[in-house]
């Protein structure tokens, strides 16, 4: 009698008290008293959140593939009388109506948007779960998608396409990089031969500066050559003489080198040697006044005459000897004085 009349509950559990099939009451946690052999402890109801995954289900979606989705319900429940008395077995009649919402909601969705909108799923799921299980006593507080799982063949068909798009992005780095290297080596090579162009147009610029100023000073140099040259034969006063001896110096040049077998001489030798004849014997081609408007200084031009003779005759000879001499060299630069001799020698010609 004391065992049947003293029950304790458990925590988080509810007791449902029946008196003779009809219901009582409800005992809370703890110790509770209740009539024997007239009140009897129908069901104890748990609480908690329960946990409940069922197993996969065929869905077919919106383009005809069947999928298994394996899915978890999270749920409680808040009121034990409706559970006991509201449905036979609750956790049935969840299960089912998950299957059914589950269909109804993928069958509109075609398989990459199944895949993707897990969150919306849930989301209507539980919706729907909620409401249905209110009247129950039974509150959904989660519903997940423990799986998709499509068919073999679809599931070897999106493997191929996934390694096909990673194949095409891994390309198309490969692509951006091969160009991004190729733009960085064209920009590289442009400023290289920019460099390099301005580096030869600087050093061509001072090359032909360097070229300019040194054909110019070359020139000026020439010039002055030229000029200093001029001035000096203008101021000398030359004339034919000196020419044909000039011509005659050359004569022995041009007969030079390996490869003259044979010589010509030239027509003009003969007027050559006309004119240094005359310029000897004094016949023509002397002026008599060949006077240099500048004179430059050569150096001593009269030989020294050896002393310490004391024989007139040696004398005279060396006179006449010096006087020839005097005589050859005016006709070979004749604008050179001409040396005076002694007056007192009887022998002197007129004019000197």
């Amino acid at each position: 009698m004391l065992a049947k009349t003293v029950r304790i509950v458990p925590q988080a559990r509810a007791g449902i008290v029946e008196r003779f099939g009809k219901y009582k009451g409800t005992l809370p946690a703890g110790l509770n008293i209740v009539v024997p052999f007239i009140d009897k402890v129908r069901y104890l109801i748990d609480l908690r959140e329960q946990v409940v995954s069922f197993p996969p289900q065929p869905v077919i979606t919106e383009d005809n593939l069947v999928v298994s989705i394996d899915t978890v319900i999270y749920f409680q429940v808040t009121d034990p009388v409706a559970a006991t008395y509201e449905i036979a077995n609750y956790i049935q009649a969840i299960e089912q109506l998950t299957m059914t919402t589950l269909r109804n909601i993928v069958g509109g969705m075609d398989l990459e948007e199944t895949l993707t909108s897990r969150d919306s799923i849930n989301t209507g799921l539980r919706g729907v779960l909620d409401e249905a299980t209110g009247k129950w006593g039974i509150r959904v507080n989660r519903v997940e998608l423990k799986g998709i799982d499509p068919p073999p063949s679809i599931k070897d068909a999106m493997e191929k396409q996934m390694r096909a798009d990673r194949d095409k992005r891994a390309l198309i780095l490969s692509a951006e990089g091969q160009r991004q290297s190729a733009i960085l080596t064209a920009e590289g090579n442009k400023q290289s031969q920019i460099l390099n162009a301005e580096g030869d147009r600087e050093s061509q610029i001072l090359r032909a500066q360097a070229d300019r100023e040194a054909a110019i000073l070359r020139a000026q140099g020439e010039g002055q050559a030229i000029q200093t040259v001029f001035q000096a034969i203008h101021d000398g006063q030359p004339d034919q003489s000196l020419l044909a001896y000039q011509y005659l110096q050359m004569m022995p040049k041009i007969a030079e080198g390996s490869a003259n077998k044979v010589w010509v001489i030239p027509s003009e030798i003969t007027k050559a040697m006309e004119g240094l004849g005359s310029s000897i014997h004094e016949i023509a081609g002397i002026p008599k006044d060949a006077t240099p408007r500048k004179r430059v200084d050569m150096g001593p031009t009269e030989p020294q005459l050896p002393r310490g003779s004391d024989d007139a005759e040696t004398s005279a000879t060396d006179k006449a000897v010096q006087q020839a001499i005097a005589e050859a060299e005016i006709a070979a630069s004749p604008g050179k004085l001409r040396p005076t001799t002694d007056s007192s020698d009887p022998e002197a010609p007129a004019g000197q």
